[in-house]
């Protein structure tokens, strides 16, 4: 009789540190995690197709930030699917910390920790004092609690530029997570700082920016090609946030080529803000990177075959 031996998945370079570290902050803190490629992309693949509404009712991994667990049980079976994990990521919106977080980016001209400050300055708020995370570009992750029953939208650059919000959907890469261009790491204590409340004029301040850029001109002008290229950036990001939910994927993509065939949209901030728009609608952030990625590909082809 033939004996099937049963074989543990292959485990690369990465898997034990970061699986260690995310237990930690599971087992201790009571944060959901996943684990994350050194890309800072979910590790297991996509369990459906781009566009299936399925959000893990099917009971298999591939969901993205949705597969996030704090049960160390889980979160082991998590990292036995992920033999390549270099990190891993901390879902925000949760209980019992509804996690909220602050990604102030210092790269492209922009500083968003001196955004921050500005921002205290004008509006009459105190940055407050919290757990910090250094990014391997030089910025900072700030970790707040939004009040529970608040959806915190994921945004990028509408507080202002160099400042993106993780929220309800969305993720931080957590603390010892290797990247692409090193390591993230904390640069202060969990047992002497705490993770503070979020200011209340910066939910005040965030909602208000979202709902001008919502209620800007409509979808069409976009399409039309004229008008300064964030006017057009944001009207394509609208065309995203005001469609239902069996279109999303079809008007991310479309929105996407558009932004990527236009010469003077950066692309790098399209992708930021249409993605953020994406997984604020309830597009699973992972299928959205894919979405995008493939928009970016066709904008690529038809360049080409304009020139040749």
């Amino acid at each position: 009789m033939t004996q099937h031996r049963t074989t543990k998945p292959r485990r690369g370079p990465y898997w034990a540190p970061a699986r260690t570290q995310a237990l930690t902050m599971a087992t201790l803190y009571g944060l959901a995690v996943i684990p994350l490629t050194r890309a800072k992309l979910p590790a297991i693949p996509a369990a459906h197709p781009d566009g299936n509404p399925c959000t893990g009712q099917c009971g298999a991994l591939g969901h993205g930030i949705h597969d996030a667990s704090s049960e160390p049980v889980q979160v082991r079976r998590l990292f036995d699917a992920a033999s390549w994990a270099a990190g891993y990521a901390i879902a925000c919106g949760r209980a019992p910390h509804h996690l909220f977080g602050l990604d102030l980016d210092r790269k492209n001209g922009a500083d968003g920790v001196a955004a921050l400050h500005a921002l205290a300055r004008t509006h009459g708020f105190t940055v407050p004092q919290t757990v910090t995370v250094a990014t391997q570009s030089g910025g900072l992750h700030l970790w707040l609690t939004a009040p529970a029953g608040t959806r915190v939208p994921n945004t990028a650059g509408a507080l202002a530029p160099g400042i993106d919000t993780r929220g309800s959907g969305g993720y931080l890469v957590g603390p010892g997570s290797l990247g692409p261009r090193g390591r993230y790491r904390l640069t202060t204590s969990f047992s002497h700082t705490p993770i503070a409340p979020a200011p209340p004029a910066i939910m005040t301040l965030l909602n208000s920016r979202l709902a001008a850029v919502q209620e800007g001109p409509g979808p069409t002008a976009p399409g039309g090609g004229s008008g300064r290229p964030e006017s057009r950036l944001a009207g394509l990001v609208r065309v995203v946030l005001n469609c239902g939910p069996n279109d999303l994927n079809n008007r991310l993509y479309w929105a996407a080529r558009t932004a990527f065939e236009a010469d003077d949209i950066d692309p790098e901030t399209a992708t930021a803000h249409l993605l953020a728009a994406a997984v604020e609608r309830g597009h699973p952030e992972t299928p959205a990177r894919r979405t995008i990625a493939s928009a970016a590909k066709g904008a690529a082809r038809s360049r080409q075959e304009t020139l040749s």
